[in-house]
């Protein structure tokens, strides 16, 4: 009897502090569902202002995912503290809290850090090509803790910026032009002069080759089966690859229109007849 006394007492109590405790509950989750709404809308009013201005779009990523966590983590401490928490509670849970989810993601804190790195520096921008962590692409958007690339296959490469931040980046876009180098061998039988004219007539008729710088073409090396010419040529960034490509197809046209030829590796095989005793 006195046991079962003792679980009555326990249910009142627990249904004394639902009852109490309901109003703050109610409270914080109609405060997080206020708030969820609240953080949409300012993001969409800080996306609509980033719109109209000008600023860098790598700026204006960066700066819409570090405010939208803020937003979040604020709203996690109103709710937690409509709950009844109390504020030094709340900063003494915050803290251990802190440090250990500091200790555990030591590599997205340095990847946090690295995108900082990337802003203040700005080795790359959004729409910058470039060669990183082994990936080429075109960056797509810069965030808090990762740069997206959009590479030539149209898949998007996620590279943390801790990465980025600490490793060698080629950015193809930094300079308005850029220095194209084609290396193509043609036989010891055929004349270097004739190829060299044909390789600068190439360049001479396409538009999209710049004249100033001129374009260049020397013996670059005497191979075993070839006399390897390379040459060179300015394009701008925009028409580089179409230029690069119309080079590589008008060179084997013309080649082969004037009888100059391109080795390609072959193999003889000698078959000998052992007649049987």
């Amino acid at each position: 009897m006195e046991q079962f006394t003792n679980y009555q007492e326990h249910i009142d109590n627990a249904i004394k502090w639902f009852w109490e405790a309901l109003p703050n509950l109610v409270a914080a989750i109609i405060l997080l569902f206020v708030g969820i709404y609240v953080i949409r809308f300012i993001n969409k009013m800080i996306r609509k202002f980033f719109s109209k201005k000008d600023y860098d779009e790598s700026l204006e990523s960066f700066l819409q995912s570090l405010i939208s966590i803020a937003l979040k983590i604020l709203l996690f401490v109103l709710v937690i503290t409509q709950l009844g928490v109390q504020s030094s509670s709340l900063v003494a849970i915050i803290g251990a809290a802190g440090l250990a989810i500091g200790l555990a993601l030591q590599g997205s804190l340095s990847n946090f850090a690295g995108g900082v790195l990337i802003l203040l520096f700005k080795p790359f921008k959004v729409g910058d090509f470039i060669s990183a962590q082994g990936v080429d692409g075109t960056v797509k958007e810069i965030s808090i803790f990762t740069t997206k690339l959009k590479t030539f296959g149209n898949q998007i490469a996620i590279i943390p910026n801790g990465q980025l931040s600490n490793n060698n980046i080629i950015n193809y876009n930094a300079e308005d032009t850029r220095r194209d180098k084609i290396d193509v061998g043609i036989g010891y039988g055929s004349n270097i002069k004739k190829a060299k004219d044909i390789l600068l007539a190439i360049c001479a008729e396409n538009e999209n080759i710049l004249k100033d710088p001129i374009p260049e073409v020397y013996v670059g090396e005497l191979a075993d089966s070839s006399v390897n010419l390379t040459l060179r040529f300015w394009a701008n960034n925009e028409v580089f690859w179409k230029a690069h490509f119309h080079v590589m197809e008008e060179i084997k046209t013309r080649f082969d229109a004037e009888g100059i030829e391109i080795p390609f590796p072959q193999r003889v095989i000698h078959q000998e007849l052992v007649e049987s005793k």
